[in-house]
Order: C-alpha cells, then structure tokens, then sequence
C-alpha cells in the first residue's frame, strides 16, 4: 500500500499543489490540542478532488482517455474533473443539475468541461449520464466510490503524515466517502500503529454515521445542512474501507459548522467552505476526548459563496 500512495503521488505531483500544513497557537490554547490543519482550501480548483481527479484520469488507457471522461456533479468535483482534463487534453462531460449555482457552472465551463444539464435527481443524473457514454464511450469517473479517486485522495494525509508522522488523530469530513477511505488508508501505511481516523459528518446529513453502527451502507433522511458537499452517500468501495479502517463518525450541527467556520476565518486568516469546517466543529464539540492528542485535520475546500456567507 505504501509503494501505491507513493506512485501515486509522484503521478499526481504536476497537476495537485502540495498545499500548505498551517498551525494556529489560538485555537491550540483553546482547545489544548497540536493541531496541524492540511490546507486543501490552496488546491487547484479549490478543493482536495483534484488529487482523485487527476489520479483516476492518469490511469486510463490512451483509448479511453481520447474518449474523454464523464461525470455527475454540482459542485467541487465537477470542477476538478474538468481542470484535470484540461490540464491531459482529454475531452470531459459534466451532467450537472440546471438549478446549480452560477459559480459552480461558470468555473467548469472556464476549466473547458462541457455541461449537460439535468434535473435535480439521482435518477436524472445516472439516465443522462449513460445517455452520453452511451453516445460518445466517455468513461464515467464517479467523485468518490472509485479507487483510483480514492488513492489520490489520500495523498493528502499522506503529505500531512510525512510532515507529522506522530499524529495520534487525523479527523476528515464525510461525504460520498473518499477522502476519509483515502485518509484511512494512508493512516494506515504511513502513521503509526496507534493512528485514529474519524470522521465528522452534519446531523443533518449523517447517513455515514449510520451505516457504521448498522453495518450497512444507510441512505440520507435529509440533506438539509449548509455543508452542501456532504450531503452525498457512501458506496459500495467507500463503505468497507470505512468500516475497516475509521474509529468512528461524530456528528456536528449547524450552529457548530458555522462556529467553526468563522473561528477558522478569525483566528488562521483563511477562508474555508462549511464542509471542511465540520472536522474542527468536531473536534470542540468532543474536547475531552482528544485531550492531549496531536490531531491532523485536513481543511477539504474553499469554494465559499463569499456574498452568501452564514454569518457577517
């Protein structure tokens, strides 16, 4: 496992920043941890999916790239797939609902992905979607239960380990799964015996949280949290990486998501998106049980709406 991460680092390394590892003497003296924030809010197209975007799209063969790829997305990985495709000249698809924020839209198109529009369902994504393949052989890149998205995922952990590799804690949000699969999985080659992975997920949207204490990949009740990039669902690759490799899913509320939004932005100076938030909101809601630790948190995205924040 460990050769893989590092090829695929070394795959990845032209086209994903090697982000920032920021500290923050505040909020250390307030929570009374070591804490190492991995600033993926710097990657290019603003988010830790590059890393899986370019990763899965450099692992295709040269038929199936001269295909181009497709996906499914409102929101970062739509982006990411289309700057990763930008940056290998391979033609990419993004089937994305037509109510999607204008800035989401206008930053695929801007990366040169070309947007097919659908109605705001599962069902309509995944008809449209195979419409296209079916039309042009695209290769269809899902923005999380994919194992080569998985693996460049976790680079980010693992250029996190490299620098700290006594971490007792690293703590990632949870969507669709792969960044916290990838981060398990890197835990497990690079850190120490001991490591934690958990996983911080809004109660709004906490179907992570209930697939590990059921045993069984749950659906979504509601999805109504101003973490917008977590309300998707585990699948059938995420799943077991999780129930084999994370400790447990904490889950935050709103006011908690925002607090620590805005607590990032006071006291580290940066700008980050609800959903990276939540693994801090984690971390102050559950102080006692960290007491001590030196904790990695991976910061997932920037991608703010900044005249739409959720507080002044």
């Amino acid at each position: 496992m460990k050769e893989d991460f590092l090829a695929c680092l070394e795959r990845i390394r032209p086209y994903a920043r090697y982000t920032p590892i920021m500290e923050s003497g505040q909020i250390e003296n307030f929570l009374g941890n070591d804490l190492y924030f991995k600033c993926e809010n710097f990657q290019r197209a603003g988010a830790f999916k590059m890393r899986g975007a370019a990763n899965a799209i450099l692992q295709l063969t040269e038929d199936q790239r001269a295909k181009g790829v497709i996906t499914h997305s409102s929101g970062n990985f739509a982006q990411a797939l289309a700057l990763a495709a930008k940056y290998l000249g391979v033609k990419c698809y993004i089937v994305m609902p037509k109510d999607a924020p204008d800035v989401k839209r206008n930053a695929v198109m801007a990366y040169g992905g070309e947007i097919i529009d659908c109605i705001a369902t599962l069902e309509s994504r995944e008809r449209i979607c195979n419409q296209v393949i079916e039309d042009t052989g695209a290769t269809f890149i899902h923005a999380s239960n994919n194992i080569d998205v998985i693996m460049g995922q976790g680079t980010a952990a693992m250029e996190l380990l490299e620098a700290y590799p006594d971490l007792d804690v690293i703590i990632t949000p949870v969507g669709g799964g792969g960044l916290i699969a990838g981060t398990a999985l890197a835990a497990k080659a690079f850190g120490k015996d001991t490591i934690e992975v958990i996983g911080g997920e809004p109660l709004e949207a906490d179907d992570a949280y209930r697939s590990l204490m059921s045993g069984q990949i749950e659906c979504n009740e509601t999805t109504d949290t101003i973490a917008d990039g977590l309300r998707t669902q585990l699948g059938d690759i995420t799943f077991p990486i999780i129930k084999d490799h994370v400790s447990k899913i904490i889950r935050v509320r709103e006011n908690e998501i925002i607090s620590s939004m805005r607590l990032i932005w006071e006291r580290m100076k940066i700008v980050v998106e609800p959903s990276s938030a939540v693994a801090l909101a984690v971390l102050i809601k559950e102080r006692p049980s960290f007491a001590g630790k030196k904790v990695g948190i991976i910061l997932s995205g920037g991608n703010v709406d900044l005249n739409n924040l959720p507080f002044e």
